[in-house]
């Protein structure tokens, strides 16, 4: 039998905007891969860029196909344009021998908030500085029309691609 009245309101709560999370503390050798990231960027050096990956690494960014070796992620960065107060922050990261990730955020100058989100997958030979093997990032909200200068367009986030 169905019976039809008024049903009681239910209260569906949006969920909370996410807050800001924490940074964490990065080993030394994985906290030079996220400032020499930082610094090949703010000074637009698309070489200094891409020898931070591995030789087979992979650029994976925001509304572009996967990038893939060194000579493309160069090639990459020289197309779009890097240069501007990148800075990348940590969220988490685990760390072995060989292989290590860092999640993160990413932001410009001195306002407050991220713009975007990464995670680097690092790789490293017994004894040998880290490389990026991959680089994820992308915006935390839909791309404007119009750019701020100095700041990744839509099809251009930094970091790491960030």
């Amino acid at each position: 039998m169905l019976v039809a009245g008024p049903l009681p309101a239910q209260n569906a709560s949006k969920p909370d905007i996410a807050t800001e999370l924490p940074d964490v503390a990065l080993p030394p050798e994985l906290d030079r891969v996220l400032r020499d990231y930082e610094h090949a960027w703010r000074t637009g050096d698309a070489a200094a860029l891409a020898l931070l990956f591995a030789e087979d690494g992979f650029a994976l960014q925001s509304n572009r196909p996967p990038i893939r070796g060194r000579p493309a992620i160069q090639a990459s960065y020289e197309d779009q344009g890097t240069g501007g107060p990148l800075r990348l922050r940590a969220l988490a990261f685990t760390s072995t021998d060989t292989i290590s990730y860092i999640i993160g955020a990413y932001s410009y100058g001195d306002k407050p908030g991220d713009v975007g989100k990464f995670t680097l997958t690092l790789r490293r030979a017994p004894g040998e500085p880290w490389l990026i093997f991959s680089d994820i990032d992308n915006l935390n909200a839909k791309p404007r029309q119009q750019n701020v200068p100095g700041t990744p367009s839509p099809t251009q986030s930094p970091a790491a691609g960030h």
